[in-house]
């Protein structure tokens, strides 16, 4: 009998724009959109569901002016 090695598993594209969302200086929408595969509207509705969860997202313009948008606190642990 072989035995096969598990597969590694799949990181979740709500768990990726989170991941983005945390780094330092955030992510723009297309970014955002270009990640995960998803129209702005579904990524907007995500970071809807982002605060609706307790996260605090912070929407800042780049030298551009481009939206940039950032988890500022993360949710209560326990909560």
């Amino acid at each position: 009998m072989t035995k096969t090695k598990p597969k590694p598993s799949r990181k979740t594209k709500a768990a990726l724009l989170r991941d983005m969302l945390e780094r330092p200086d955030g992510a723009k929408l297309d970014d955002l959109c270009k990640a995960t595969g998803w129209q702005a509207h579904t990524v907007r509705a995500a970071l809807s569901g982002l605060r609706k969860a307790g996260h605090i997202i912070e929407r800042g313009r780049d030298a551009t002016g481009q939206s940039v948008y950032r988890i500022a606190t993360p949710p209560e642990a326990g909560q």
